[in-house]
């Protein structure tokens, strides 16, 4: 008689104890829109990526070799606009505009929807009266979307990297190269940083505006400026190999750094020729040129370089918006 009696009154009482709760269950849901929206960004930009690395790269093999373009001495008859040959190349340029947009997207939600807005509104302040702490609000705030963004953008840059060719012939019929922007991005653990980056600026920012379209807009431009510098920087990240030559121009495959001239005393000058012939280099005492350029060989140092500046600058983003929140609550106080 006493488990009948007692059986309904449990139930409730275990249904609530199952259902989710908390700051972060919270947090998702108040944000699910945004979170289903990363969700089909995710999934058109793996289904992208995949279809290259699989029918895709299948088609470009088979048009690659229809066009006799395998054969020593006939690559003259390779037609670069054959159908196969512009689909492959339209979904890995779109796979990687998708990843290489990512961080501007993140912080432009996470200084407006996610920071600004509840500042603006009053239900960040509202929640800090409740039993989430201020500092605990804000770990919450970084955490959980730190979390998607990183294994999402991971998964992405995985795929990336699996759609890439690794047949240089067919990657020089492709015309694509490794030190490209969206390519180093998108092939790399750079674009994890970048993520997380865009998502540190954008709270920071969120909370120095507390004002969402402000912040929106303050935020994006932060980080064309941070993107801009570190792809303008990138050539000098790493030690570059020097090829020099004694004719005016040479072909050489890697990302490039400088070329110019050399002297009669080895100094390293810009050509003062041009085109000209060999009566200009005779008058200005040059004997050969030279060429700064990373092999392909340096993609690693330069991408690991690169992914701990973005790091550390994102890790100074975080430390800078617990302190400014810290005193944003003793200024109210």
């Amino acid at each position: 008689m006493t488990a009948v009696t007692t059986a309904p009154a449990e139930a409730p009482a275990l249904r609530r104890s199952l259902r989710p709760r908390g700051l972060v269950w919270t947090m998702l849901c108040l944000h699910r829109a945004a979170l289903l929206f990363w969700a089909l960004l995710a999934a058109v930009a793996a289904g992208t990526l995949l279809w290259a690395w699989g029918p895709g790269t299948k088609g470009v093999w088979t048009e690659y070799r229809t066009m006799r373009c395998a054969f020593p001495g006939q690559n003259l008859s390779c037609d670069y606009t054959g159908d196969a040959y512009m689909a492959l190349d339209l979904a890995k340029s779109l796979g990687g505009l998708i990843i290489t947009i990512v961080p501007f997207l993140v912080a432009a939600w996470a200084s407006g929807a996610l920071i600004a807005r509840e500042l603006e509104t009053g239900t960040a302040e509202l929640a800090w009266t409740q039993s989430v702490s201020p500092a605990r609000w804000l770990a919450a705030k970084l955490a959980v979307p730190a979390a998607l963004l990183a294994s999402g953008t991971a998964l992405l840059t995985l795929l990336h990297r699996l759609m890439w060719p690794s047949d240089r012939e067919l990657l020089r019929w492709l015309s694509w190269q490794w030190y490209d922007d969206v390519a180093f991005r998108g092939n790399g653990p750079v674009a994890v940083a970048y993520a997380l980056l865009g998502l540190a600026v954008g709270v920071l920012v969120g909370l120095l505006v507390r004002r969402s379209l402000p912040a929106l807009g303050i935020s994006l431009v932060c980080l064309l400026i941070v993107h801009f510098v570190l792809a303008v920087l990138r050539p000098y990240l790493w030690p570059w190999v020097t090829l020099t030559k004694t004719e005016q121009y040479s072909i050489f495959s890697g990302m490039p750094v400088d070329e110019g001239a050399i002297t009669s005393t080895g100094a390293h000058v810009p050509n003062p020729c041009g085109g000209e012939g060999p009566g200009c280099l005779t008058k200005h005492r040059i004997v050969g040129f030279y060429f700064d350029y990373h092999p392909s060989s340096h993609f690693w140092p330069l991408q690991l370089v690169e992914t701990g500046i973005v790091l550390s600058l994102a890790a100074l983003a975080v430390l800078a918006s617990f302190r400014l929140l810290k005193r944003h609550l003793g200024d109210a106080a």
